[in-house]
């Protein structure tokens, strides 16, 4: 698989984990959808950047530790961000009940 594909693969399970998990598809559920995608795309970055750094660290192979592994990774990025938010988007949602106050 490519990079690319892991990373899509990677932002339908956050969208799926986000929706289904109990507790947190409540909590995630009952925000603004401003900050859900906000939440999302700062979950993928650290995703994407960690794999940069594993790369970088010599722990993984993913990314060539340069210029070019650089903008490989901002590729990977944008590839997850697309995937994330066209899961979300097709994927039913559970009613979800508000959070208690309290």
């Amino acid at each position: 698989m490519t990079a690319e594909q892991i990373a899509a693969v990677a932002a339908v399970i956050l969208s799926l984990l986000m929706s289904y998990v109990p507790g947190l598809n409540a909590w995630y559920g009952n925000l603004d959808s401003t900050v859900k995608r906000l939440i999302m795309a700062f979950l993928l970055l650290v995703v994407t950047g960690g794999a940069l750094g594993l790369s970088c660290a010599g722990l993984d192979k993913g990314f060539e530790c340069s210029q070019a592994g650089l903008w490989q990774a901002v590729q990977v990025f944008i590839a997850a961000l697309v995937a994330n938010q066209a899961a979300y988007m097709l994927t039913p949602r559970p009613s979800i009940q508000p959070l208690a106050k309290g």
